[in-house]
């Protein structure tokens, strides 16, 4: 798989994980929420993503 798609699944799961755990443990985790969401919205003008540095240094293919 490329980086493009292990970022969409990545930020797919954490959303779901946390959005799960806000429902189930404490609304706290809707924070997290938040924090994904944001981040996808500066990478969309910044092109920039820390999760997708991390896939790069682990060695996950360009698209």
């Amino acid at each position: 798989m490329t980086i493009n798609r292990w970022l969409r699944m990545a930020a797919g799961f954490f959303v779901m994980l946390s959005v799960a755990l806000g429902h189930w443990v404490h609304p706290y985790f809707y924070y997290f929420t938040a924090f994904v969401g944001l981040n996808l919205f500066q990478s969309a003008f910044t092109n920039w993503c820390p999760m997708q540095s991390m896939l790069r240094a682990m060695g996950v293919k360009e698209g």
